[in-house]
């Protein structure tokens, strides 16, 4: 934005100097509207003054494209909004997020740095998890075409907040070229390179809670279901996540009980662990797993459709023919 350059600029006036030997500073302005109005301030040459380097309008390093994404070993500072493992470059390099002040600062000063001095305090934080009331005995129709029941091999992730640049790389999101063959081949790789050597066809993943956070890119999902996964169990999911995965005809499920006794029952835990077999009974909502069983929501009759038919657009088409 405009006033996140104006913001980077006044610092380096207000500090004056230039870029830190071995830093590169990359100014990535939204729109040419945006370049245009800096420059007219003057703004965008105090900048380039300084040291920065101009990239082309708009997404480019936050999304993982172009000049300025980060390698092996590197640690950038980022004044985007999102600094998920992989995505701006190398899935071992180290992205902060922060303010354009605090950008500009650290450009100078060659480490991250406030452009303001503060006294030290103590930071603190604090979680909260909504406790979920047991769920009764709920059995449901199971509509032709969907399966009644799933058999396999569980595959554990053990992480909260996943979010989809760890399970759908942003530098493959913007490649229309990939098959789904070659989609389901790289499932997973900024999160755990080895999960892809663990995966055995039908097995069902279960990971932690709000998987799916993150971006809204449909690959997330549809690359799973290319690979053959019949469902995704998690504590909870993003809620654009779940519309995304039942919208192309993939199943996932929130089974809190289950993530809490796998990670009980789990103790030498990887970032990928192979679990027990797991049975999944979708007519009484109900999974079995280590001579336990822990209920479900139960599958409404429109998400079995989605499943059925292969996603929204399928069953958008077939009412629109069969109205015809």
């Amino acid at each position: 934005r405009f006033e996140d350059l104006h913001d980077a600029a006044e610092v380096i006036r207000a500090r004056g100097g230039r870029v830190a030997e071995g830093v590169e500073f990359y100014l990535a302005p939204a729109s040419a509207e945006t370049q245009a109005r800096a420059e007219s301030t003057g703004d965008w040459q105090t900048l380039i003054s300084a040291g920065a380097i101009p990239l082309p309008p708009g997404c480019g390093a936050c999304i993982g494209l172009g000049r300025g994404l980060v390698q092996k070993g590197e640690t950038a500072i980022s004044a985007t909004n999102r600094n998920f493992k992989g995505r701006m470059g190398d899935r071992d390099a180290l992205v902060y997020l922060a303010s354009p002040a605090v950008v500009a600062a650290s450009a100078l000063a060659g480490y991250i740095s406030a452009p303001t001095n503060f006294s030290e305090r103590t930071a603190g934080t604090a979680t909260r998890r909504h406790e979920k009331k047991p769920r009764p005995a709920e059995s449901v129709q199971i509509m032709k075409g969907f399966p009644s029941s799933v058999h396999g091999r569980i595959l554990f992730i053990d992480k909260d907040n996943l979010n989809t640049d760890g399970i759908y790389a942003g530098k493959h999101t913007y490649r229309d070229d990939m098959t789904p063959e070659q989609m389901a081949a790289v499932t997973f790789e900024n999160y755990d390179p080895n999960f892809n050597a663990l995966y055995q066809k039908g097995d069902v993943v279960v990971a932690g809670f709000n998987f799916g956070t993150g971006s809204s890119r449909e690959q997330a999902a549809t690359a799973l279901k290319f690979k053959g996964i019949p469902c995704v169990i998690a504590g909870s999911f993003s809620e654009t996540y779940k519309r995304n995965a039942f919208n192309n005809g993939f199943v996932v499920f929130e089974c809190p009980e289950l993530v809490t006794h796998l990670r009980a029952a789990l103790t030498d835990r990887a970032a990928t662990t192979v679990g027990s077999e797991i049975t999944i009974d979708y007519a009484k909502s109900v999974l079995t797993v280590d001579g336990k069983s822990f209920r479900f929501p139960p599958l409404s009759p429109a998400a079995q459709e989605l499943i059925v038919v292969g996603g929204a657009e399928k069953l958008v088409a077939s009412r629109l023919r069969a109205k015809t």
